[in-house]
């Protein structure tokens, strides 16, 4: 068996965290800071670079969305029941030309 820790610093419990934070001499609490001048070189960099902007087609797609999403759901039971009443009749009649667009539709 070899004597190699393979286990990561981060982890509270590793068997290096002392002799990983008494290295570095800006240990704040058993974590790690940058310096003050890092930080500031941070800030100015992310200031300009981490910002976002989402287009305005995107922001009108979502709520038109969120608007689709809380409309109620349309009830087409009187519908359904008109047209099962008509098949049980022998009623019903099927618009042939109609389905034929419908199927050529969605084929090509």
């Amino acid at each position: 068996m070899s004597s190699i820790d393979t286990r990561s610093t981060f982890f509270p419990k590793g068997r290096n965290v002392q002799t990983e934070s008494t290295k570095s001499g800006s240990d704040v609490g058993g974590i790690n800071r940058n310096s003050a001048e890092r930080t500031t070189e941070i800030m100015d960099k992310t200031s300009t670079d981490a910002k976002v902007s989402i287009p305005e087609g995107v922001k009108e797609f979502s709520r038109i969305k969120k608007a689709a999403m809380s409309a109620p759901e349309p009830d087409n039971s009187e519908k359904i029941a008109r047209l099962k009443a008509q098949i049980a009749a022998g009623t019903y009649e099927v618009d042939y030309d109609g389905l034929a667009d419908k199927i050529l539709t969605s084929e090509f």
